[in-house]
């Protein structure tokens, strides 16, 4: 029914257009010739066939005019008028014939420019009537030529739709003064923006994805994710007919739902201003012309439609998004920005507001003193940093409980990131920070504890160090601003820098308000799996929240009274007393009920270390009206902007940090291999069984001209030796992410790996520069002056290392651990994970540190800790101290992986060395001890089994 109002409005439209423009070319020269009959009068010329004399035209314009003459001037000018527009129409009618020839054959022409009102007039005419009467051909006509008519349908207003039942989807259509929100007839019901809700079609997509939210169209879209608002015709080809969530399709420009998810075409400038491709036989890359000098012209395209490739099953690419500022163009007046607050999203009930702020597409927004995330929310550098540090705490976790199963794992992708990719740029924040410092290795994490947020100066500002009786937060940014509270408070117990734990009591009904639907309100850690009740401790009601700060306020008064101390900093300071006492926030929400008891917690603040946050305003404590996007106008105690977080991210960090709790670990035995497939994904990614992305075949007797070493720090060597001059250090990186991606990766995913906190034109200048570099250095290393060696792939909009001229050290592994899997028999097997231990010379792209190079790195680490794991499982019986050799290079390689120790251990209780055994656990026990952790009871458990029978004189 929609549909059909939709078609008669276009049709309507059309035959309007029609009647103008029959009107203008038929109408127009019967009322001339109606009202003035032949115009050349005014000059002396009174026939066709009788043109007058000089004299003639002299006494003729020098006499008195009169009115027929005025006349017939006036119709002389409609007539070159009318001329004009026939001319105009009639080229119109052509471009737009071009167009729609070109856009059947998959090309893109570049828009038309330079139109005078009189052929804006026709295009518009023409526009609506191919548009109205050919329907799809002349919408993808006018979609190429950029007609009037095209740009108005990429914001025009859509008919709302009726709700075929209850569960309903809110959706945004373009609009040229407003947007009419639509609701969809679907049976599934839309979440919310989460990873797994991209389709197969988008992931990878060359310029990332888009969610739709409200107020969002085309031409918005385009302005803001491209930067250019004129390219919104590329956004519609990409996504053209794609089926998404609600069962609907982009089939229309002027009809987008929210929650959709918009595949976005390459980052850079539009096609009318790339370079003409090289002739065939040349490179198909368009700026390979000029790849001997830093190119600064736009990233390479390809001016057809790019395809979308699917990401593997289970795993989303990290798809970066541009965030070069937004070019200006004119809008409709009163049109809104998408990048404007929404009022509300009604993705699905009961779901989350859409944020207010809209982040720059690479996921910050260039201030120095925070950065903003691709969804929702924004954090300090402090908050960012301290949550890097968490992250890194999570990789070791999982490095230590990972499980070593065969077959071997063979993959290119790597283990899943501790965060998910909506937080990605925080540890692109920790990245920037830790190349600040050189010498260090780790994280940097704030200087303060619980670090909410930056003062007018943009430094860090704690929880604990604001003076008054208590915080109370309210205004439409107050949930997002708890919710950063609370993860900053959370996870600076988590990192040793800070003495003491702190302390979260808080209700069911406020963790509600601050996760997402159906996150688990489980403080107690009943399974081990969910928050820990030591410091996150969630009781029933208010009532309840208040009356545990109480206790605790006269537990704490108490103990500075026994030990005649004015403080909990001063009493922490000293050694003569049993614990020390951390810092305890109560986090609430405002009940004038319970005003006086809270405030009676509140003055005793700074003495015990109390700290009061309520949601809403309390007479007695400093409150803040946080704005959507985290910002404080009256700016009380100095604070400019408190860090702010999503529902998903907060449920995110406190995943995260039951991961780093310290608590006595139940562990995995080698003895009981009956949980080792749910343990080895949970700690290395998705099980040899599911999809993943293939490594190209190389044997290590493969030849090729250039030998790219990535397992340990990146080395090139040719025949005729190492390459070692005339390389940039980006390059190495670039062949190293090539290395990890064999279907290759588009200049924006390389510029958002290689340099996520540079401008996305100066990264993307970077990167051509370090390709173009590579290739000529290359070129002369090896002699091959007519090879490319960095191929671009116009087709996907990728750049791929040319397997003809490279073997990688690390395809050869992951083929050679590939053979062993597919081996007959254990001894072809264990000629094959040799060669595969050969050929590990260190982690991948060993001295990078950015986080998507460590999560590659233990990914590759782990299927060679396999791989030596299967060799001692092998050679064990008949060579027994050959595999605790073995075992012992997987044990440098990865020093706290505890089922290594297992194995060690049981093969020295079986040669009776109980000595080894004690020392290898004693060993381990060094090792964990910097993770502030202690071997699991599953590792106590095997080496009593080794140790009791000879302690007792028996026998195995």
């Amino acid at each position: 029914m929609v549909r059909a109002f939709v078609t008669l409005g276009r049709l309507v439209r059309a035959l309007v257009a029609a009647a103008m423009l029959l009107g203008f070319a038929a109408g127009v020269p019967w009322l001339l010739i109606a009202s003035a009959g032949w115009p050349l009068d005014w000059i002396g010329w009174v026939k066709l066939g009788v043109p007058p004399g000089v004299s003639d035209l002299v006494v003729t314009i020098t006499s008195p005019w009169s009115d027929q003459m005025i006349v017939a001037l006036l119709a002389s000018i409609g007539w070159v008028l009318w001329v004009q527009f026939v001319r105009d129409t009639v080229i119109e009618v052509i471009e737009a014939s071009a167009t729609a020839a070109a856009a059947r054959h998959g090309r893109l022409r570049p828009p038309v420019a330079g139109r005078g009102p009189i052929r804006w007039v026709a295009a518009m005419l023409v526009g609506a009537i191919l548009g109205g009467l050919l329907f799809d051909v002349g919408r993808t006509a006018s979609i190429g030529g950029g007609s009037a008519a095209a740009d108005a349908a990429a914001h025009r207003p859509a008919i709302a739709v009726a709700p075929a039942q209850a569960v309903s989807v809110s959706m945004t259509v373009p609009r040229t003064h407003s947007a009419i929100v639509v609701a969809a007839a679907t049976a599934r019901p839309l979440s919310a923006h989460r990873d797994n809700d991209i389709p197969a079609w988008a992931r990878d997509a060359p310029g990332g994805v888009h969610h739709v939210v409200e107020h969002d169209n085309l031409w918005d879209i385009a302005e803001h994710k491209l930067g250019d608002a004129h390219r919104w015709r590329e956004i519609y080809k990409l996504n053209r007919g794609h089926e998404q969530v609600n069962g609907h399709a982009l089939r229309d420009p002027d009809e987008i739902h929210v929650g959709w998810v918009l595949a976005l075409p390459t980052h850079g400038d539009s096609p009318a201003r790339q370079k003409p491709a090289t002739p065939s036989g040349a490179s198909t890359e368009p700026d390979s012309a000029t790849e001997e000098k830093p190119s600064t012209d736009a990233p390479p395209r390809t001016a057809s439609p790019l395809p979308v490739i699917p990401a593997p099953n289970g795993t989303v690419s990290p798809a970066p998004v541009d965030s070069s500022p937004a070019a200006t163009f004119p809008r409709p007046p009163g049109a809104i920005s998408s990048a404007q607050p929404a009022a509300s999203s009604s993705m699905t009930a009961g779901s989350e507001a859409t944020s207010a702020t809209a982040p720059n597409d690479n996921g910050h927004d260039r201030d120095e003193a925070g950065i903003a995330l691709p969804t929702q929310g924004w954090v300090s550098l402090g908050l960012a940093a301290l949550l890097a540090a968490v992250a890194s705490l999570v990789r070791l976790q999982r490095r230590r409980r990972a499980r070593l199963t065969f077959p071997v794992p063979a993959r290119l992708e790597p283990q899943p990131a501790p965060l998910p990719e909506s937080l990605t740029p925080i540890e692109a924040a920790a990245d920037r920070r830790l190349r600040s410092d050189p010498g260090q290795q780790q994280p940097s994490v704030p200087a303060v504890a619980a670090p909410i947020g930056v003062d007018a100066n943009a430094r860090e500002v704690s929880l604990f160090d604001l003076p008054g009786s208590g915080l109370a937060l309210h205004g439409d940014g107050a949930e997002a601003a708890t919710r950063a509270l609370l993860a900053a408070v959370l996870a600076s117990g988590a990192i040793q820098s800070f003495e003491a734990r702190p302390i979260v009591v808080t209700t069911t009904e406020v963790l509600t308000r601050l996760l997402p639907d159906g996150a688990p309100l489980l403080g107690l850690d009943p399974d081990g799996t969910s928050y820990d009740g030591e410091r996150l401790i969630v009781l029933s009601d208010t009532a309840a929240a208040v009356t545990h700060a109480e206790e605790e306020m006269i537990l704490r008064r108490r103990l500075l009274d026994t030990f005649d101390a004015d403080s909990i900093t001063a009493l922490n300071a000293r050694t003569d007393h049993a614990e020390t006492q951390p810092a305890y926030v109560l986090l609430i929400e405002a009940s004038p009920r319970h005003v006086p008891r809270l405030l009676a917690v509140g003055a005793h603040r700074t003495a015990l270390h109390l700290h009061p946050v309520v949601f809403g305003e309390v007479e007695g404590l400093i409150a803040f009206e946080v704005t959507a996007d985290g910002t404080i106008d009256e700016q009380p105690l100095g604070l400019r902007r408190l860090s702010t977080l999503a529902a998903t991210g907060l449920a995110a960090v406190l995943a995260a940090l039951a991961d780093t709790t310290p608590r006595p670990a139940p562990g995995h035995d080698i003895d009981t291999p009956a949980q080792a497939n749910k343990q080895v994904t949970t700690a290395s990614g998705p099980s040899p069984n599911e999809a993943s992305e293939p490594a190209p075949a190389q044997t290590a007797e493969v030849t090729a001209p250039v030998r790219l070493h990535v397992l340990g720090p990146v080395r090139i060597t040719t025949d005729t030796g190492p390459v070692t001059t005339g390389m940039r250090s980006g390059s190495y990186t670039v062949l190293a992410s090539l290395a990890a991606y064999s279907a290759g990766r588009s200049l924006e995913q390389l510029a958002a790996d290689l340099h996520p906190d540079t401008d996305p034109a100066t990264a993307a200048k970077r990167i051509r520069t370090d390709i173009n570099t590579a290739r000529r250095v290359l070129r002369n290393a090896t002699g091959r002056t007519g090879e490319m060696f960095v191929v671009y792939d116009p087709g996907i909009g990728r750049y791929q290392i040319d397997a003809r001229l490279f073997t990688v050290d690390l395809w050869q592994m992951l083929t050679a651990l590939d053979h062993a899997n597919k081996a007959s028999d254990d001894a072809v097997a264990l000629v094959m994970l040799r060669e595969a231990a050969d050929l590990y010379n260190g982690d991948f792209a060993e001295g990078q540190d950015r986080a998507w190079v460590t999560d590659y790195a233990g990914s590759y680490r782990h299927q060679i800790l396999v791989a030596y794991a299967r060799i001692a499982e092998i050679i064990e019986v008949d060579f027994p101290e050959q595999a605790i050799a073995a075992l012992q290079r997987a044990v440098d390689l990865d020093p706290i992986n505890e089922e290594l120790y297992q194995r060690i251990m049981r093969i020295q209780g079986r040669v009776q060395h109980p000595d080894a055994v004690r020392q290898t656990l004693r060993r381990l026990e060094e090792r964990l001890a910097d993770l502030d952790a202690e071997p699991s009871e599953a590792t106590r458990r095997v080496a009593d089994r080794q140790l009791r029978p000879i302690t007792s004189g028996g026998h195995r």
